[in-house]
């Protein structure tokens, strides 16, 4: 009797939870349906961008916490593998414990070799996290490059093509680097790991150079990051969670259970942990354009991500006391030398004679104000970007150490050179604040 009880308030709670869902799934279309009705209404008028930009603030944020979320689980889960006690009083079904404590609490932690022979009743699933950090990833990459995939997507200095080419190339670059890496990990190359990472590396850095032969650099860093976390959530969605659920449908049926499953979810829990710090960095680049404003923008991706992977690997093996004194310090060394790569030179040309302000001022005023203005002219930008105005004298001496970044030294400003400054015209503004910047 209790048993059939027990089996009817399972029957209930899951039907719940299917409910549950599907209103959450109504709430979220009400929603996206309300803000594509508001952006038909304000579309052509100031309150536009002023639009774009608070949906900017509230999917970034969301990415980030599930990113964090997603993220941290990855480390956790990583860490724990790598740090259970595997031979000091284990019983023969585990795998390994771990004693912690954290949070004024001890833990006491077990894995199973495959099942235990009873599947708890609760059973958290770790597959969410990954699943809203892609999405509100992929809706982040609509709201700041898709939307507006003529000015911030498309450089037709780099590759002359279409909006639409644009969006269609990099959302099925997602769909190839996700079949290539599957096909690699399904290939006989899985088994000698050194030979499949650099194998895996080189195909990664295919993908960078291709981007940044297509799409603006800034765009270019952006998709690479968006092509591995695409492939990290395709393991959760396409491996890792399918592979679980196999393995506790065969312990609740009572059926053999096949430990190659773990195996595989295992390994793509692994990569995707490798995977985690290169994303990351593309995830705070668009802040740093010496990064992405670099002559060759992939060169600066393919030294970070392996450097990145380095520091990760040193992590992986201390947590399993294998320590090798010289990954940290090469990755490091590797890391700086994406710094060294990409400084620029001290004297690219001579400054022969002084120059005044007036010469400066007319050169912003032709290629820079259609942004950087209280009001600004330009057909995307209807608020100055970040703030930055140049409508005054001592707004563009206060703002020289930015120019002198952006527009001088890495050459991201303006936007993919929308309003063709020439290099005459960055060189004399080079000219400028190297004498003193003076108003004069």
């Amino acid at each position: 009797m209790k048993l059939g009880v027990a089996a009817d308030d399972e029957m209930n709670k899951d039907k719940f939870i299917t409910i549950q869902n599907f209103i959450y799934a109504g709430i979220l279309l009400v929603i996206v349906a309300l803000i594509a009705n508001t952006y038909i209404l304000v579309k052509g008028t100031p309150r536009e961008s002023h639009l774009m930009e608070w949906l900017n603030i509230i999917v970034r944020v969301m990415h980030i916490t599930f990113g964090i979320a997603w993220i941290g689980a990855s480390f956790y889960f990583v860490f724990l593998e790598n740090a259970l006690n595997r031979t000091e009083d284990v019983r023969d079904e585990l795998a390994g414990n771990l004693w912690a404590v954290h949070g004024g609490g001890f833990y006491y932690l077990e894995k199973y070799k495959v099942a235990p022979k009873t599947i708890p009743k609760h059973l958290h699933w770790f597959k969410y996290e990954a699943y809203f950090t892609w999405l509100s990833g992929f809706c982040l990459l609509f709201v700041v490059y898709y939307f507006n995939a003529s000015a911030f997507l498309i450089d037709k200095n780099i590759l002359d093509i279409t909006a639409t080419q644009g969006i269609l190339i990099g959302v099925g670059s997602f769909v190839v680097g996700w079949v290539l890496y599957d096909l690699l990990c399904k290939s006989p190359l899985i088994k000698n790991q050194l030979l499949f990472a650099i194998v895996g590396f080189v195909i990664l850095i295919g993908f960078a150079w291709f981007y940044c032969h297509v799409f603006s650099s800034r765009a270019a860093y952006i998709h690479f990051g968006a092509m591995i976390g695409s492939i990290m959530v395709a393991n959760v969605f396409f491996v890792i969670i399918p592979s679980q659920k196999a393995m506790v449908k065969a312990a609740k049926e009572g059926k053999p259970l096949n430990p190659q499953f773990g195996k595989n979810a295992l390994a793509r829990s692994l990569h995707n942990n490798y995977f985690t710090l290169p994303v990351l960095f593309v995830m705070v680049s668009n802040h740093f354009p010496s990064t992405f404003g670099f002559k060759y923008p992939w060169v600066i991706l393919a030294i970070i991500s392996l450097g990145a992977a380095g520091v990760k690997h040193y992590l992986n093996l201390k947590e399993k006391n294998k320590l090798n004194i010289w990954i940290l310090p090469v990755s490091i060394f590797i890391l700086l030398c994406a710094c060294f790569v990409s400084a620029p030179s001290n004297n690219p040309n001579e400054c022969k004679i002084t120059i005044s302000f007036v010469e400066v001022n007319a050169i912003v005023q032709k290629r820079c104000v259609q942004c950087h203005s209280a009001k600004p002219t330009d057909d995307v930008n209807i608020v100055a970007p970040n703030g930055v105005k140049y409508d005054t004298p001592e707004d563009i001496v206060k703002k020289k150490d930015l120019i002198m970044q952006r527009v001088v030294l890495t050459k991201t400003m303006p936007q993919n050179n929308k309003t063709n400054m020439t290099e005459e015209e960055r060189n004399t503004i080079r000219c400028w604040i190297e004498q003193g910047a003076s108003l004069k």
